[in-house]
């Protein structure tokens, strides 16, 4: 995966711009170009994850740390539906989740299960969830982030 794609470039800007509109929070303190500004969010100490507007969305950014906490790489992540990171038994809830994002712009707090490609359960902390939307007020999707999670 190279972070010099013109999608990686504007959507790593798309999701600092979208996550302080949304939230009056920054991912990342400084002010940066494009350039260096994806290749930090894509090696930041946390999760950042987000998929697009599809009937089913499929995820289509995932930075290091949710590459390994999936243990996914950037092909496999990018070609999965969402709805398959979580157990099939916290499908609902995580829709449930989803939905009240969609409606409030953003929650906050969200705790769930998740499960990795090789079927470590883990739990996600405090975790925040936006919508994505540009500077014009277009829908791109939705975004997570947390910095906390616990292996069951």
């Amino acid at each position: 995966m190279t972070l010099t794609t013109d999608f990686i470039l504007q959507h790593s800007v798309l999701l600092a711009e979208s996550f302080k509109r949304a939230t009056g929070q920054v991912l990342l303190t400084g002010d940066f170009t494009p350039e260096k500004l994806a290749p930090q969010l894509y090696q930041a100490p946390f999760v950042l994850l987000s998929h697009g507007t599809q009937t089913d969305p499929v995820f289509n950014y995932a930075n290091q740390t949710a590459q390994q906490l999936w243990e996914m790489s950037w092909q496999a992540f990018t070609q999965l539906p969402s709805r398959l990171s979580a157990e099939p038994v916290a499908v609902a809830e995580r829709q449930a989740m989803l939905e009240e994002a969609r409606q409030k712009g953003f929650i906050s707090n969200y705790n769930g299960v998740r499960i990795s490609s090789t079927g470590k359960r883990f739990i996600i902390k405090n975790a925040i969830l936006w919508n994505i939307y540009d500077s014009t007020g277009t829908y791109h999707g939705q975004a997570a982030t947390f910095k906390e999670w616990e292996f069951l």
